[in-house]
């Protein structure tokens, strides 16, 4: 199979997948105003897809790392979307937090096998991996759309129909799956072991980097429809747009990334990009009116720039253990936020929306500075070249 063809499945593949990641975070209004949930109970939600995420990742990873499990892709899709679809039935607590649980161990499943997949197919190619990583980001930006559509159409008793993404993104990775042996003899390290010693320390600051920004982007996913509401004095279209912006945004920053470390190696490019974010989301807490969009907008850019270079970045730190570090760092941009969104929920109760974002806008700056410890990797050298 083409490397193009193969790229723009697993883009579309991963689409598939991450429109579920944004779902939760869409399905939150919905939740509250069916089920008069607090902001605490309604990020609680948000938890329980983030945490069994967060801990099945990097798990998964270390399966992967020790066999290779192409099949991962499309049943782990078929999972994810299944529970996300389920969620909405009933009206028991416990058994929303059951469902989107669910969702999020098919999320956190597919995540380090699409990674590595996507990293032969690529040809190491930042731009190519920028791509895949842009079909996530698209993902995202669809979910309120998609939610929008079905559940304000007819309510929480519409959730069944999410599904559908789950069943073409699972048929979708067909295809790839059956040229994959191709595709793993075209890729320049096929074959060979990296001889290139796993740089653990870099990898554990690059870690952490990671869990910063996902403190905000996962925060900011939760409560910016919110927030847009109160800011801008719009109704639920105010928040609506507001998560359209957040994610789109993130897809523009995403293929930015990619090419501007085509340009300039990947930690100066994700240094530069956090330092900007900060000020980005001090607009974002602090401006009223329409400029919020605005700074979301610069906002989510910023935090997506790092997105594919920061899981390249983290399989050259563990050349050995590429399937660990895809799962711990492409799950936990997207996982690990969740953990302290229930904090922000509380505070929120407690004061204000407003008082509650103000801390994030400290953790893009945390990121830059863990950034400027760190350096570019050596290029993997394999048993087989240079």
């Amino acid at each position: 199979m083409a490397k193009n063809k193969a790229i723009t499945l697993l883009s579309i593949g991963h689409a598939c997948v991450d429109v579920y990641q944004g779902a939760v975070a869409a399905l939150v209004p919905y939740f509250v105003a069916e089920r008069a949930y607090t902001y605490a109970a309604a990020s609680g939600i948000v938890l329980a897809a983030s945490l069994l995420s967060s801990v099945a990742q990097p798990l998964f990873g270390l399966a992967t790392d020790r066999r290779a499990m192409p099949w991962l892709l499309p049943a782990s899709t078929l999972v994810g979307g299944l529970g996300i679809a389920l969620s909405g039935l009933g009206d028991s607590y416990a058994l929303t937090l059951l469902f989107v649980g669910i969702g999020g161990v098919g999320v956190a499943a597919y995540h380090p096998e699409s990674a590595r997949v996507a990293r032969v197919a690529s040809g190491g190619s930042h731009t190519a991996m920028g791509w895949f990583s842009l079909g996530g980001n698209l993902g995202f930006a669809l979910a309120p759309v998609l939610v929008a559509v079905v559940v304000g159409a007819g309510g929480l008793a519409l959730t069944p129909l999410l599904v559908v993404p789950a069943l073409v993104g699972s048929l979708l990775t067909l295809p790839v799956l059956r040229g994959l042996e191709s595709l793993t003899s075209q890729a320049p390290e096929a074959g060979t072991a990296p001889v290139v010693p796993d740089d653990v320390a870099s990898f554990v600051r690059l870690a952490l980097a990671v869990v910063c920004r996902s403190v905000v982007f996962i925060g900011l996913s939760t409560f910016i429809a919110f927030y847009a509401r109160q800011r801008t004095g719009g109704g639920s279209a105010a928040g609506t747009a507001a998560l359209v912006v957040l994610y789109l945004g993130g897809a523009a920053g995403t293929v930015l990334g990619g090419a501007l470390a085509e340009r300039w190696d990947r930690v100066t490019v994700v240094r530069r990009s956090y330092l900007l974010t900060v000020g980005a989301v001090a607009g974002l807490v602090l401006l009223p009116g329409p400029a919020l969009y605005v700074c979301i907008a610069l906002t989510s850019a910023g935090l997506y720039v790092p997105f594919s270079l920061q899981v390249t970045l983290a399989q050259d730190y563990l050349p050995s253990r590429v399937g660990t570090a895809s799962g711990i760092t492409l799950g936990l941009t997207v996982s690990v936020g969740g953990l302290f969104s229930p904090l922000i929920g509380r505070l929120a109760d407690a004061t204000s929306l407003q008082t509650a974002l103000l801390p994030l806008i400290a953790m893009p700056a945390l990121s830059w500075l863990l950034f400027r410890t760190l350096a570019e990797p050596k290029q993997r050298r394999t048993a087989g070249g240079t």
